[in-house]
């Protein structure tokens, strides 16, 4: 017997790849700040558990495959805050961002099309179109200038015949970038001009800092009918294993497409669904308070890669990463190098090669991504012994 080729060829996931060395740290008794994966620390709110217990049934069982009316009626409530005006039959609560994701570039897109992605970009979109058997053609950003949005012009060189959508996530995984009205508006220029989907990724859209702001692309009434919005309560609420995200769209084509791949999976979790319902009863104070913790985690960060001769990158305006090009070779290396051989008082660094993060070849081998996902002592000292590695892995090779 033999497995596929389509599964032969996945790639793996650059965030995870490494744990094995992590794991092997951690049985040798080294401490290891992880600052790779993007799990925030922050307690679940409460009001999460206690929906689930008040909305528990006496049989778990199927919900509307679209989810339950009543979360998608509050998902409305919650998209209007931000300007986003759509009904309950215009989203589609998904098993997280990740199936939305999915399913947006399964209606756009057949095997063989492709999907332009700004690149660096959420790793996991190389997965899910290598799975669909989708090309992803990168248009690619740059840490000198802070991943900001290329011109039109290098977006109109690789569209081809079979070029369907544009995918990117605002503000951006794994950048910290914001995008502002203007880069935006690169994009509904190509959209428009070229005939073109918008998949438009926005998971982090309350984690802006320095007066930034997301906008989301639902907001441009000239690209409406041609965008998906897709969404997931996991980071804004630290409840990454809720899995419930969101499909939204106002093109009824889009929608019926979606729905029918909706149905094929039935639904998502009953539980989860009525506890995230809870979720969204949190006032905006709750956001804001997340808001400030995860600025001043970032400006922990900012601080101190400061302090690191030869690393180039900006301050990010929003997410919860900061990636950077480090005075390396390869960072995959460096950080085999930090879990294996190098410790400050038992303790050792972990983040996120971010050559998994492309797919032009050769790009991103030494540059990082940092997870800001650990309170403030703890971010500065990890991004200590991260400084001290460095300069230890330099002096090695």
């Amino acid at each position: 017997m033999k497995i596929s080729q389509r599964a032969v060829e996945a790639p793996a996931s650059p965030i995870r790849r490494l744990i094995p060395y992590a794991e092997e740290a951690a049985k040798r008794g080294k401490k290891i700040y992880y600052l790779n994966i993007g799990q925030p620390d922050i307690p679940t709110p409460p009001v999460y558990f206690e929906y689930a217990e008040k909305y528990k049934p006496s049989v778990v069982a199927y919900t509307h495959s679209a989810g339950l009316l009543e979360l998608r009626e509050a998902f409305v409530h919650y998209y209007s805050k931000f300007g986003i005006f759509i009904n309950p039959s215009q989203i589609i609560v998904t098993n997280g961002g990740s199936e939305a994701v999915i399913f947006a570039m399964s209606v756009v897109a057949d095997p063989g099309d492709e999907i332009i992605v700004l690149e660096p970009f959420y790793a996991n979109y190389a997965g899910f179109a290598h799975q669909l058997g989708i090309k992803l053609v990168p248009v690619r950003t740059y840490p000198e200038d802070g991943y900001s949005v290329p011109k039109k012009e290098k977006f109109l060189e690789v569209i081809g015949p079979k070029t369907k959508a544009v995918i990117f996530s605002n503000p951006c995984n794994p950048t910290g970038s914001v995008y502002d009205e203007d880069q935006l508006r690169i994009i509904v220029d190509v959209a428009i001009e070229k005939d073109l989907f918008i998949i438009s990724d926005e998971v982090y859209r309350e984690f802006v800092f320095d007066g930034y702001k997301a906008i989301s692309m639902l907001t441009f009434e000239e690209v409406a009918n041609r965008t998906i919005l897709v969404d997931s309560v996991s980071k804004r609420y630290s409840a990454c294993g809720a899995r419930i995200g969101t499909f939204v769209t106002k093109n009824r084509e889009l929608y019926s497409a979606a729905l029918k791949f909706a149905q094929a999976r039935l639904c998502p979790s009953m539980t989860s669904q009525y506890a995230t319902i809870g979720l969204l009863t949190i006032d905006d104070s709750y956001i804001e308070r997340m808001r400030i913790e995860y600025q001043a985690r970032r400006d922990v960060v900012y601080e101190e890669l400061l302090k690191v001769e030869g690393a180039v990158f900006k301050k990010p305006h929003g997410a919860f990463y900061i990636a950077a090009k480090l005075p390396i070779d390869n960072t995959e290396n460096f950080v085999k190098f930090m879990l294996s051989n190098f410790e400050v008082d038992g303790k050792t660094t972990m983040v996120a090669p971010l050559d998994g993060f492309y797919i032009t070849p050769g790009a991103g081998v030494d540059e990082m991504r940092v997870a800001y996902v650990l309170d403030c002592d703890k971010l500065r000292d990890a991004m200590k012994i991260l400084a001290l590695g460095i300069r230890a892995y330099r002096e090695k090779i």
